[in-house]
């Protein structure tokens, strides 16, 4: 197993792997922001309904991320295992975002609210899922240097939460560019389905699966059945606690559908979200760059922690005054460093998870350890969603009224800020018990033997 197969990457294609991330947030942050309001304010869905069709359709998502993670494991090409997906999927992957804008003018209220529904497990559980499963799994066929892994992990996140910036602050002023009809909706996502594309075969143009071709010229490489698969996964303790950790990660950002809201009820100009989520967005990317440094002094898991501590002093900063715009930015930007450390190190721990399951079953499983990825992202985000919802409603939030009753601007608060604390702490205690970084060097001397 020489260096060339697992050690040192190109820089170029380091930084590449981070256009999946951004091609991921062209879909995903586009509706974790936008489809809640699109559904209700355009579409003219209720909000419990439409809160309902995300927590459903990710539910779906769940299991077609495990299904995926399974099909990764057991594939094989001249290409790699997961690489080639990447190439299947770009097309199909711009044709979904347009689904996911689009609600044909002759249905009904119930029909509109059966085609949001298919076309959003179309998108997100089948060719969303069918993408980024392959693409996390990337993270750890690619090489198996850890620093290596940190600065993919680093090239994701600053791709990713670049995307989720441009995202954010350019939705808006877009749409009322092209009109602020439904139409414009659609355009808007034509464009960022043609963008995607791109990135996605810029990525797979310039990548390589250098484990995977090690173990297959080992002849180690050995297919299991998905019973087996699935009880080696179980035995992986820290697989189960990362899911944990992720999941409270993307409720919280499921949670982030409330920042138009905010802006257009609390803080009087719905063109301030932009300004929130850059405020979130650019911390996080100026922190990501941080942390592969901070990774070779500091265990992954105590940034973590340290994150999650972050973060919640951020939350406490904007309830103190919750309507002075201000200092609500400085109280986001606070929670953006925060985020910062579990963007990066969270995905890396991903790539060790891989590792201790190689040593503790004899066998990799990355498209199913990193299945947990992106089932954390959809279903944690779409009972954030739900949480949005349930809350708005019992505040008596209304869709496209003049005014807000005072219970509805309190829920409204109570989602934008009080919410992301609780799943701040529990991101903070499942931290808390991961303890792999420390048993890691030995793990990886006998698996090298």
């Amino acid at each position: 197993m020489g260096k060339t197969k697992t050690g040192k990457m190109p820089a170029s294609e380091k930084i590449t792997y981070g256009f999946g991330n951004l091609a991921a947030n062209l879909m995903f942050t586009t509706a974790g922001s936008f489809i809640t309001y699109y559904y209700t304010d355009v579409v003219g869905l209720s909000v419990v309904v439409a809160s309902n069709i995300l927590l459903w359709a990710r539910v779906f998502d769940g299991i077609s991320d495990l299904v995926m993670g399974t099909i990764v494991d057991r594939s094989t090409s001249k290409k790699g295992k997961a690489r080639p997906w990447i190439f299947r999927m770009a097309i199909p992957y711009a044709l979904a975002i347009v689904l996911l804008f689009s609600s044909p003018d002759f249905l009904g209220t119930t029909g509109k609210a059966i085609y949001a529904f298919i076309t959003y497990v179309l998108a997100m559980a089948g060719i969303y899922t069918a993408t980024m499963v392959p693409y996390n799994s990337m993270l750890s066929t690619s090489t198996s240097d850890p620093v290596e892994r940190g600065v993919m992990s680093t090239m994701r996140t600053l791709f990713g939460y670049g995307g989720a910036t441009l995202v954010n602050a350019i939705v808006w002023p877009l749409i009322t560019i092209l009109g602020g009809d439904k139409k414009a909706w659609t355009i808007m996502a034509a464009l960022f389905g043609f963008a995607a594309t791109e990135l996605l075969m810029a990525l797979y143009k310039n990548s390589e699966e250098r484990v995977i071709e090690a173990i297959e010229e080992s002849g180690k490489e050995e297919k299991l059945p998905l019973s087996k698969q699935l009880q080696n996964l179980v035995k992986n303790k820290y697989w189960l606690i990362l899911i944990g950790y992720l999941f409270a990660t993307f409720i919280d950002s499921g949670l982030g559908g409330i920042n138009i809201y905010y802006a257009t009820w609390i803080l009087g100009d719905g063109n301030k979200m932009g300004i929130i989520g850059t405020a979130l967005t650019i911390p996080i990317m100026i922190g990501a760059l941080a942390v592969p440094a901070l990774m070779k002094r500091i265990s992954k898991r105590n940034l973590c922690i340290a994150g999650s501590i972050i973060y919640i002093l951020g939350a406490i900063v904007i309830a103190l005054f919750p309507e002075n715009f201000y200092i609500v930015v400085l109280g986001v930007v606070i929670k953006g460093f925060g985020k910062a450390p579990g963007a990066v190190a969270g995905y890396a721990m991903l790539g060790d998870v891989v590792d201790y399951g190689e040593w503790k079953t004899h066998t990799r499983n990355e498209g199913l350890v990193f299945s947990a990825a992106t089932f954390g992202e959809k279903v944690g985000s779409g009972i954030g969603g739900l949480i949005m919802g349930v809350i708005l409603s019992i505040g008596g939030y209304l869709s496209s009224a003049a005014t807000q009753s005072a219970g509805a601007l309190m829920s409204i608060k109570v989602v934008f800020i009080y919410a992301p604390i609780v799943f701040a702490v529990l991101s903070l205690l499942l931290m808390l018990v991961y303890d792999l970084d420390k048993k890691l060097p030995e793990i990886r001397r006998e698996l090298h033997r």
